[in-house]
């Protein structure tokens, strides 16, 4: 935890108030919410009344999705309160941070009066996304002001990444690195801005946004055909433009605009910022994006509507079709993507062309004035905006000299600092090898290392140097992470499992029990795996080839049970999706490191089958685990609940869900900052390495029996009959149920864990031969959505 940080205030519960109340919360941080006591309150009114606005708040958090907070259940780490009776509590908190309107009248009449009560040491933060701070610091005492800084996070708290640290005219190194440690400690990438209007990722994102809607009416493109450009062609995200616009709200996209627009007189460009005045009139009409139904897009039904900027209507999307777009298709290197998307020769590739030559521009120029270096703005485009690559990694990746010389034929400024780069003899922002890279400071016109956080481990730079990487195949490879620990990446496409990574993960407790005193599992990709490669199931059973589907589960099954008897700690690093077949690997191992945003269930239902890698198995041992050496309980209820979360595909929306589902154990680990996880995962297993780690040893497990299985049948002949499932639904349902129970055994009866294994191959190579469960994984291929059949 950061040092000393045990509790904090929250100052304003609004939107971004409370979603900073409930990311602290989630962090296990004691937090104290307050706002304005009501105007319509009785001035002898109870705390219930007075309190009434952060606590209409939390109620709100709790039922907003995708939800702020890791687990409800942590808002009773929150307590609110207002600014009248309450300010006395800032003595004795850890942390203040202001996040009232972004008025600078009412931010500094606050700031007085939390000077009069903070504590001696507390640190003071202001959310602020763009007043000034040397403004605001103004009205506190000296001490105070090095004491003072801004953190502004970006919203949603939970899922953004980004969290930018400015300093005031008088802040602290001590603060600075104070706010640094809390905001990595709460699983936040920290950029370093300086004191200007809208600080890095909303100056630069907010002039490339507005640059597009200037080049969209000066080419005459339409709305749906600028995001079709500028998002996923772009390496940006598929809500481009004008849907981030949509989810962001008009509104505050508009005050972010015009506070640039106001604020910065003497910025060359700043006629870019101005409002059109098609866009003024859809806030002025209550059309705020999707908060409001309507926007630059507008639901009707099923169908997306899309605005004609010049009758003000909405009308049915036309197809956007550009060779351009088409050439990046596939392509899953959003450096390629961007290359190819503006050297294209139509319409679409001028515009994408045109609107990231600007934009690099303008990044470049903006060097040292919102921030000291390259590393900073790419970091907060990323982390800010969800761009792949920041400004200047694609900018190396289209070619900085041949694009200088396009940028300089079509009149576009290229900053000095970028032509004395040139000029230097370097050629890219970026250089050196994976594991020492540098990047170029445009101010000092020199070449630096990149900064490094001791606490990320980057696979990629490990396996540049060959001899780390110790074993491969088309699916995993086993990498020497040092200090005695083997990791086993797999990089399949969505990290699915086929047989190379079966066969790598036997390999893996062959290499790790020999020549390593641990095992971690885990990868850098977008998730940690999808599950099985129901391709290659779909295939063998529509070719009637059911020794192949039964030998692939037994080696699926043996190797994850060899996983999970190893000689050394097997530690799983789960994050994002983990689903079916990667579930069951982190549930084999001895131990697991998640991410709080592992996202963690057993799917298989949705293409028609129940979890045959030792899924179930692990299910009935997590479930009758604490009543087990228990004599004359009945397990119905151990293994109903299981039951149903199969038999509905029920997912963790975080870590910490999964932990209640039983997807992960009470005593797993969580790591909040996503760039640690394997750092963390590798010091867990050296950790359990290290104590003296025994092997479990495998046990009978009590079954359910066959008693069970029949009063879970009736259930789900009631659902059946009720319309909730249909016949197909209730065939797996009764698979599971089954298996769970321990097939047609007495209750209490003592199983091998190859048992239920047996089990669920049977159940598994069953609903193979099911037509209808060949077309729910034919549909899944195609249309990446379950079919309900």
């Amino acid at each position: 935890m950061a040092e000393h940080l045990r509790s904090a205030a929250v100052l304003g519960a609004g939107l971004m108030g409370t979603g900073i109340a409930t990311h602290l919360a989630g962090a296990g941080i004691k937090t104290h919410l307050l706002d304005i006591v009501p105007r319509d309150a009785d001035p002898n009114a109870g705390p219930e009344v007075r309190n009434r606005l952060p606590i209409e708040a939390l109620k709100k958090a709790l039922k907003v999705k995708p939800a702020p907070m890791f687990d409800p259940s942590l808002v009773r780490m929150i307590t609110p309160g207002n600014f009248d009776d309450d300010l006395g509590r800032l003595a004795d908190v850890d942390l203040v941070i202001e996040v009232v309107v972004e008025r600078l009248d009412i931010k500094r009449s606050l700031l007085t009066k939390v000077a009069d009560v903070i504590g001696p040491t507390a640190l003071l933060a202001s959310n602020t996304s763009g007043l000034s701070i040397a403004a605001m610091s103004e009205v506190l005492p000296p001490d105070l002001q090095e004491r003072f800084a801004v953190m502004h996070f970006f919203n949603p708290v939970r899922y953004m990444h980004l969290l930018e640290i400015v300093p005031g005219p008088k802040t602290s190194p001590a603060t600075m690195a104070r706010a640094t440690e809390i905001g990595r400690f709460l699983g936040k990438g920290v950029v370093y801005g300086k004191d200007t209007p809208n600080f890095i990722g909303n100056r630069v994102g907010t002039y490339g946004m507005m640059k597009a809607f200037a080049l969209m009416e000066e080419m005459g493109l339409s709305i749906e055909a600028v995001d079709k450009i500028v998002g996923v062609p772009m390496g940006r995200p598929k809500s481009a433009a004008f849907q981030t616009a949509d989810i962001v709200g008009l509104d505050t996209f508009v005050h972010v605009a015009k506070n640039c627009y106001d604020s910065l007189v003497d910025d060359p460009e700043r006629d870019v910022f101005k409002i059109p005045d098609w866009v003024t009139a859809l806030v002025e009409t209550g059309r705020l994006g999707r908060k409001s139904g309507a926007g630059f897009y507008k639901k009707v039904g099923k169908d997306i509507l899309v605005l004609d900027r010049n009758s003000g209507d909405y009308r049915p999307q036309e197809k956007v079709r550009f060779d351009s777009i088409g050439s990046t298709k596939g392509k899953s290197d959003p450096r390629e993507r961007i290359k190819l998307m503006v050297n294209g020769n139509d319409d679409a590739a001028k515009f994408a062309w045109r609107a990231l030559a600007h934009t690099l521009s303008y990044a470049a120029a903006r060097i040292p004035e919102i921030a000291d270096d390259v590393v900073q703005i790419d970091r907060a485009m990323r982390w800010g905006y969800n761009w792949d690559v920041g400004p200047f990694e694609a900018w190396d990746a289209i070619g900085v000299p041949e694009s200088v010389e396009r940028m300089k034929a079509d009149g576009i400024a290229v900053p000095e600092p970028v032509t004395a780069m040139l000029a230097s003899g370097r050629t890219s922002f970026y250089g050196g090898p994976k594991a020492e890279r540098t990047y170029f400071d445009v101010s000092a016109k020199s070449a630096k290392p990149l900064p490094r956080d001791p606490k990320i481990i980057s696979l990629p730079a490990i396996k540049e140097n060959k001899t780390n990487v110790v074993k491969s195949n088309l699916g995993a490879s086993l990498i020497d992470l040092g200090d005695g620990v083997l990791g086993l990446e797999v990089h399949t496409k969505m990290n699915t499992i086929d047989d190379d990574v079966t066969k790598m993960l036997g390999e893996a407790v062959t290499e790790a029990e020999k020549n390593f005193e641990a095992l971690v599992i885990g990868n850098q990709g977008e998730h940690f795996g999808v599950g099985a490669n129901v391709m290659m199931v779909f295939m063998a059973a529509q070719q009637k080839q059911w020794d192949q589907i039964d030998g692939a589960i037994r080696s699926l099954q043996d190797n994850l049970q060899g996983l999970r008897y190893a000689k050394i700690p097997v530690v799983a690093a789960p994050f994002q999706y983990t689903f079916g077949g990667c579930a069951e690997i982190a549930m084999a191992a001895d131990a697991c490191q998640a991410s709080a945003e592992t996202y963690m269930g057993l799917v298989e239902v949705g293409v028609g089958l129940i979890p045959a890698g030792g899924g179930c198995l692990r299910r009935v041992e997590r479930w009758t685990g604490p009543v087990d050496g228990v004599n004359d309980v009945g397990l119905l209820p151990f293994i109903a609940a299981p039951s149903l979360q199969i038999a509905t595909a029920k997912v963790g929306t975080s870590a910490e869900e999964a932990k209640r589902l039983r997807y992960l154990s009470p005593d797993d680990g969580i790591s909040l900052h996503r760039d640690y996880l394997l750092h963390e995962a590798k010091q867990r297993a050296l950790g359990m390495a290290r104590a003296g780690y025994r092997a479990p040893r495998p046990r009978a497990l009590k079954a359910a029996g066959i008693d069970a299985y029949k009063t879970i049948s009736v259930n789900v002949w009631s659902m059946t009959e009720g319309g909730f499932a249909s016949e197909h639904d209730a065939k797996i349902a009764k698979h599971i149920a089954r298996t769970l129970c321990g097939g047609d055994v007495a209750r209490g009866t003592e199983l091998t864990e190859q048992h239920y294994l047996d089990l669920e191959r049977e159940a598994f190579l069953s609903l193979c031969g099911e037509q209808k469960t060949q077309d729910r994984i034919q549909h899944m291929l195609m249309n990446n959505k379950p079919l309900r059949n």
